[in-house]
């Protein structure tokens, strides 16, 4: 007869376990009725307290789901299914009082659900079974929680009834919460892993969360080539020509030129030499690593560099991308600010402001729009700006360099930007963005058009980014708006449009537009008549005007003494109301913001030069105001 094999019965990588042997040649032949009562009942198996038995002939309930299933105590009848040799059948045989008969009509019949191999995790199969252990292979053990297989008197079992009921509260069973009482406990174990790690990254928001009152960007180091926006070429083409132009350099000098991780570096230096593009003179330095090796071009370079020359000679840090430039411009944004009288009046310093001042530009600075400043020169205008962008929050990051199209275009001036000292301890960023204090820039009569669009170099063969650009996520200031060589509606007209939608519109040298966000907080200040300068469109979209007034006697002698304390010199009053009843009542003069610091300077000087300590003088005071107050007539000389 021809022998049935039970699907899955011998898995790959299963070993089956030791069995005792019957030596006697007495085991029964498979398909024959072996000796003894083999088809009565079996013996009642021995069943633990709580449990339900489990009747011969039928199928046992599966387990929960997620619950480990034990294999059977004992030889299984089901192994002996295995094909054998006769030799194999007469030397390896279980004994008959540990085989539980089994009827002849289930041989060849299903097999049993609680005993199919296949149902039996894989890192469970091939464990030994448990010594000492006589039970029946129709009996399933119940599941335990949080136990080892082994049967334990501390921890009873929990009947197949009760695994999805609420667990009863013991001093060695603690209770189970209620989303996992239908877990086993090698599934509850695997979902605490999870918990801890959910834990940890929640710790990130916190440390991020500490950094907030800081910068609101803040530009992750990038641990590959992927993480930069960059191709394996634009690094190798920025690695080639820097030590094109210094010679020889080392590896973490090339690295602190391009401002990548020495990482990054390394694997590019290496791809490059296998290509036999640069070559290793030698050590440098101590250390021991490829960042202290110093590497040179070889002559296989040549043509290539040629050719990397002849499309731009940009020799500085790696740019970053434009749509990251475009995310982080966006996160820093001068919109939408909460600025206080209070805190405007801490930011402003010394500089004496007016109340209507003060309330006119805070809400300007709130909303981040325009504000067009006009009133009599030297009264402040300048300076107002420069107190406006101490006010905003927090510090910002400027890129050295973005790639638009291939094409690199410089952002960070170090005559713009001022960089901030980094605190010990800090927390690490790209190297490739500059920690800066917002910007304020001033351009006055030497404004073009042409200087409001990208610039590009024939002889460097990259782009130079324009003012508005520079003075993105700050302040751009027009002084002496209407004083530029280009007309003042041609100006107003250029700025319509970024003014109205904040998106300003560059073109490159090839004719290509180039959407860019206008994230700036203009300010145009004249001393003209504002009548013959602007039109009505142009004072619709900004918003805020405010008359920057000359100031009164009384401020003028508030302003003297700021700055006598300024300068060191001892401030006089009578001094102060000589000057106003000698050279400004007299002649109708009126007052100007700037005339103290200006007369004052200049008493400073003529006191040097006369070998005396500066002081206020009536005779210092005479002759500072007859070189500063001169008035020219076309028909006369100088008054």
């Amino acid at each position: 007869m021809a022998e049935q094999r039970r699907p899955g019965a011998t898995p790959p990588g299963f070993e089956p376990p030791e069995y005792q042997t019957d030596t006697s040649g007495n085991a029964p032949r498979e398909g024959s009725t072996p000796a003894g009562n083999v088809l009565s009942s079996p013996p009642r198996p021995r069943v633990p307290a709580g449990s339900v038995p489990t009747a011969p002939g039928a199928s046992s309930r599966p387990p929960a789901q997620g619950a480990p299933e034990r294999r059977p105590v004992g030889p299984s009848p089901f192994l002996e299914r295995r094909p054998a040799s006769p030799e194999q059948r007469r030397m390896a045989q279980l004994p008959t009082e540990q085989l539980p008969p089994v009827a002849a009509d289930r041989r060849s019949g299903p097999p049993v659900p609680s005993m199919d191999l296949a149902a039996v995790p894989m890192e469970r199969r091939s464990a030994p079974p448990v010594p000492g252990m006589d039970m029946p292979s129709g009996v399933v053990e119940p599941q335990r929680r949080a136990a080892p297989p082994v049967p334990s008197i501390d921890m009873p079992p929990v009947p197949m009834e009760r695994r999805l009921a609420p667990p009863v509260p013991s001093t060695e069973l603690p209770p189970v919460p209620s989303e996992r009482r239908s877990a086993s406990a090698p599934a509850m174990a695997s979902e605490r892993r999870p918990t801890g790690s959910t834990q940890s990254r929640r710790a990130v928001p916190a440390a991020e969360g500490a950094g907030a009152t800081g910068p609101r960007f803040w530009p992750t180091q990038p641990r590959s080539l992927a993480d930069t926006g960059l191709t394996g070429s634009m690094v190798e083409e920025l690695i080639l020509k820097a030590i094109f132009y210094a010679g020889e350099m080392r590896g973490m000098d090339i690295a602190n030129r391009l401002k990548l991780p020495t990482s990054i570096v390394d694997d590019i230096l290496e791809g490059l030499r296998r290509q036999k593009y640069i070559d290793i003179r030698g050590g440098g330095g101590s250390g021991v690593g490829k960042s202290t090796m110093i590497y040179q071009l070889t002559t296989f370079a040549t043509d290539v560099l040629r050719q990397i020359l002849d499309r731009n000679r940009y020799n500085g840090p790696a740019p970053v991308s434009l749509q990251e430039w475009v995310d982080a411009v966006r996160k820093q944004t001068v919109r939408g600010n909460r600025i206080t009288r209070q805190r405007m009046e801490d930011k402003f310093g010394d500089l004496i402001i007016r109340d209507y001042i003060f309330d006119g530009i805070g809400p300007a600075m709130n909303s981040g729009r325009a504000i067009f400043f006009y009133g009599p020169p030297g009264n402040g205008k300048t300076a107002i700006c420069q107190g406006m962008v101490n006010c905003f929050d927090g510090e910002i990051f400027i890129p050295h360099a973005i790639l638009i199209d291939d094409f690199i275009v410089r952002i960070f001036d170090a005559n713009i930007h001022k960089p901030v000292e980094e605190e010990p301890g800090s927390q690490t960023y790209d190297r490739r963005w500059v920690r800066c204090r917002r910007p304020l820039v001033v351009v006055g009569g030497e404004l073009t058009l042409e200087m409001l669009d990208l610039v590009y170099s024939p002889e460097v063969k990259y782009y130079e980014a324009p003012f508005q650009m520079k003075a993105i996520n700050g302040m751009l200031l027009i002084d002496d708006f209407g004083r530029q060589k280009v007309s003042p509606k041609d100006l107003l007209n250029r700025w319509i449009v970024p003014l109205e939608s904040d998106i300003d519109m560059l073109t490159l040298h090839t004719g290509k537009k180039v959407q860019v966000p206008f994230d700036v907080f203009a300010a145009f200040s004249t001393n003209l008549d504002p009548s013959a300068l602007v039109d009505d469109a142009f004072l619709r979209r900004v918003r805020y005007k405010l008359e920057v007034q000359p100031p009164d006697e009384d401020l003028f002698h508030q302003i003297f003494e700021v700055m006598c304390q300024k300068r060191g010199v001892p401030y006089d009053s009578e001094m102060v109301q000589y000057l106003i009843d000698t050279h400004y009542k007299p002649v109708g003069r009126r007052f100007a913001a700037c005339q103290p610091r200006d007369l004052l300077d200049q008493m400073i000087d003529m006191a040097y030069y006369r070998g005396m300590a500066p002081q206020l003088d009536a005779d210092l005071i005479d002759s500072a105001v007859k070189s500063y107050f001169v008035r020219f007539d076309k028909d006369g000389p100088a008054r």
